[in-house]
């Protein structure tokens, strides 16, 4: 691989020094906008326009300089005033903002001046460079972190004496040498190790606001400037005793746990990071010369040929056109097994190829390519505040103030009896309290639950759809596409008397309507038709109602047959009579009709096809049944089929012939009953039950990604991993459950402590330091979680299905 970087890389790192004004020209160019974001709607499924006639933007940016839950308000707030800002959104855990702009009103550089003027930094989320700035950030953590714990040891040695020294071992002018070396080894601490500390601090008040780092701030400053009075003045009023040991045993404490969480949260929230930076930053494209030459992936075109080398991730979707290799598609598939990509094989924007240099034509790049979806989703995620983050959001800047009040309380009590003492409560109070564990306590579980889900192939579109999983007691599935194979095969054509056609000529018109869907009875049937006789007809006026069909005028491109007007779809869209005899209770039927002059549909063909139920289907559906959920089953199929599956699945109650509609009635029952529905679908045609469920599942990768309403997408197409999500959910709400206990317990009882003068300040920067870290190692947990299905069926789940026609009212 060449070690120069393209021009466009160049520019990339221009765009890492935001704060250059060339780099600001830059990001204000608008050919730009797209590398750090993409026109507003596309991410959501909404029709966004093309970048070059975009007016609203939605932009991703990686933030520094954050230590809490009031950063993130702080940063929100600072962006919402500037004109032109509709939307900001940041999170704490994962240090990221969206912001959805009006390019009409405002340009890039002036809402990241916002956040620069704030006091954090601002580096755009899809520039290859942020993983440099993390890194130096996170290296001059570790040099804090050093400095502080070498000057903590440095400061005890001489501390030890006083500790263990009986009345009159130690003259007065040893123990001021032992004061004056602590106050120099405390210099490095306070000038360096608590540089983020001070500069937090002086930010929040030139800004008359309160975040984390003024309580600790003026705890570290009470404590130097009493100990420094007490070291200059041995007889003054603060002069009994010093604390240089207990300032710097807190700050590393406070260090540690800083340091400790940031490596932490990147191996949570980082994850995202490295998933948006995977595609490679150029790849070797064919030119015109027929040599191959490296060019920046934003210059890929459709067409171009490109070659990709071992290691090396493939940059766009495209066809293997020279070679063979395998390819590791474990993001996007969540199978970790490579698989065999040989000539003439599709390949994924995102997968790995692992062997052999391989030559690819491009066919989808940037926005349009699967893996763009994926980071969409995961963008949108990382960024949503579930309820519970919201509410310790929102308790966090009055319990701050609550904080520096307690503390002036605390030292106005103390004072008339101890002066000296009265400040080193103060700080106490200062330093042991912490809201950040609080507000860690529901982001952290539920980013790193959604994180492994996303590793076995589950993208978590909705964070609080997590809490609404783990409530679930009923669950209920589509069939076709879900619990059946995504793929179905035509078995028979059943041509009409007396329609001037023969099967290939009637399957060719169906094709012709069939292949502008993506339902899988409409992809098995343009797959199995002679691709010249379906060229033959011309459709027009297209129209698909979800869970009925398709009806268009077509035209014969040879002029031997009038335009007609056509359905292709079920009995009860096609006004076909459905007469099923017993031998065809294993196929799917799918009618061809025309519309007749009195408006009923005249048959002109029906179809046979047949589906398989996917192998582990029995296996999840017992293993749902152990967990306390009941499942049921909605089809817009016939009776017949829905209930053969039925049977075989272990699924007590089942409809056939259901409408979109006649789905989202039927949850709507159960809901009103008190049940917490989930629903399980083939994010096609069941866009209003998906939405009207308590938490929904789209099933299969045929559904558009950005498109879908589901609140999670399966990209695996392992249906054993939705157990496995509802397992992993209620583990996760435990979690959630224990660090937000912890973090109350924790400030119940340290508060009253330290106030009552039974906290020294070294161990009120322990117990802070600990509180975050344990919230944070607690949800880590979650990353290392790994979930079976039961391979046998229980005894009592091998009886036949009972089931029912839809359009019936009765509740089931």
């Amino acid at each position: 691989m060449s070690t120069s970087l393209p021009v466009d890389a160049d520019r990339h790192r221009e765009q890492a020094r935001p704060q250059d004004a060339g780099a600001r020209v830059l990001l204000d160019d608008p050919q730009e906008w797209s590398a750090f974001g993409r026109p507003f709607g596309a991410a959501r499924g909404e029709q966004a326009a093309p970048p070059a006639d975009a007016t609203r933007w939605e932009s991703y940016v990686v933030l520094g300089g954050m230590h809490c839950a009031a950063c993130a308000l702080t940063i929100e707030d600072a962006l919402r005033t500037v004109p032109g800002v509709e939307q900001a959104d940041v999170s704490a855990a994962t240090q990221r903002a969206r912001i959805v702009w009006d390019a009409r009103r405002v340009l890039p550089s002036q809402w990241l001046a916002a956040v620069q003027k704030a006091g954090y930094t601002a580096l755009p989320a899809l520039d290859a460079f942020t993983r440099e700035r993390r890194l130096q950030e996170s290296r001059r953590a570790l040099w804090r972190w050093a400095v502080a714990g070498f000057c903590m040891m440095q400061v005890m040695m001489y501390a030890w004496p006083a500790y263990v020294a009986q009345p009159g071992d130690l003259s007065a002018e040893m123990e001021q040498l032992l004061r004056w070396a602590s106050w120099v080894l405390s210099l490095p601490v306070m000038l360096f190790a608590c540089g983020p500390f001070f500069a937090s601090a002086w930010r929040d008040i030139r800004a008359r606001r309160v975040s984390m780092d003024l309580p600790v701030a003026l705890g570290i400053a009470i404590t130097f400037i009493v100990s420094t009075a007490g070291t200059f003045d041995p007889g003054g009023l603060f002069g009994h005793e010093v604390y240089f040991d207990s300032l710097t045993m807190f700050v590393f404490f406070l260090l540690t746990g800083r340091w400790l969480e940031l490596r932490l949260r990147d191996r949570t929230a980082g994850a995202l990071e490295a998933v948006m930076n995977r595609l490679p930053d150029s790849v070797e494209r064919l030119g015109p010369d027929g040599r191959f030459a490296r060019v920046a992936t934003r210059r890929l075109a459709v067409g171009d040929t490109i070659r990709v080398l071992p290691g090396e991730a493939f940059p766009a979707d495209g066809t293997i056109v020279r070679g063979s290799t395998q390819a590791d598609e474990s993001l996007l598939t969540g199978e970790s097994t490579p698989v065999v990509r040989a000539q003439g094989s599709q390949v994924i924007a995102g997968s790995y190829n692992l062997l052999a240099p391989v030559e690819v034509r491009v066919e989808r790049t940037g926005e349009q390519t699967r893996f763009a979806e994926i980071v969409a989703l995961m963008e949108s995620a990382s960024l949503q505040k579930p309820r519970l983050a919201q509410l310790a959001d929102r308790i966090a800047r009055p319990f701050l103030v609550g904080v520096l009040l307690a503390a002036a309380a605390a030292a106005l009590w103390w004072w008339g009896q101890d002066p000296e003492r009265a400040l080193m409560v103060a700080v106490a109070v200062l330093v042991v309290t912490c809201p950040c564990a609080l507000s860690l306590a529901t982001p952290v579980a539920m980013l790193t639950a959604a994180g492994t889900l996303a590793r076995q192939g589950i993208l978590v579109r909705n964070l609080q759809a997590l809490e609404a999983l783990a409530e679930i007691d009923t669950l209920v599935f589509d069939k076709t596409g879900t619990l059946t194979r995504e793929g179905m095969q035509l078995r028979n054509v059943h041509v009409a008397p007396d329609v001037g056609m023969d099967a290939a000529q009637a399957l060719a018109l169906a094709a012709a309507l069939a292949r502008h869907s993506l339902h899988p009875v409409s992809r098995a049937l343009a797959s199995a038709a002679r691709p010249d006789l379906v060229e033959r007809w011309r459709v027009r006026d297209l129209h698909e109602e979800a869970g009925l069909g398709l009806r268009a005028t077509v035209e014969d491109a040879l002029g031997l047959v009038p335009a007609r007007s056509v359905r292709l779809g079920s009995a009860l869209h096609t006004d076909a009579a459905l007469q099923a005899s017993a031998a065809d209770a294993a196929a799917s039927q799918v009618f061809l009709a025309e519309d007749g002059m009195d408006g009923r549909g005249r048959e002109l063909a029906h179809f046979d096809l047949t589906e398989a139920m996917r192998p582990e289907v029995p296996a999840a559906v017992a293993f749902l049944r152990q967990l306390g959920v009941a499942v049921q089953m909605l089809s817009g199929d016939r009776q017949a089929a829905v209930q053969r599956v039925a049977a075989q699945a272990g699924i007590d109650l089942a409809r056939g012939e259901c409408t979109p509609q006649d789905k989202l009635l039927a949850l709507q029952v159960l809901q009103k009953q008190g049940h917490r529905v989930g629903m399980v679908g083939d994010g096609i045609n069941d866009g209003p039950v998906l939405a009207g469920a308590n938490v929904s599942f789209a099933f299969g990768s045929a559904a558009p990604l950005a498109q879908s309403r589901a609140d999670f997408v399966v990209l695996s197409g392992r249906l054993s991993l939705i157990p496995q999500a509802v397992t992993l959910a209620r583990h996760t709400m435990q979690v959630v459950r224990q660090n937000l206990w912890w973090a109350a317990a924790y400030n119940a009882l340290a508060v009253p402590l330290a106030i009552v003068g039974w906290m020294p300040p070294w161990l009120a920067g322990l117990g802070m330091a600990s509180s975050s870290l344990l919230v944070v190692l607690n949800a880590a947990r979650l990353a290392r979680w790994h979930g079976e299905a039961p391979t046998a069926l229980p005894a009592d789940n091998k009886g036949a299905a009972s089931s029912s026609a839809c359009p019936l009212p009765e509740p089931f």
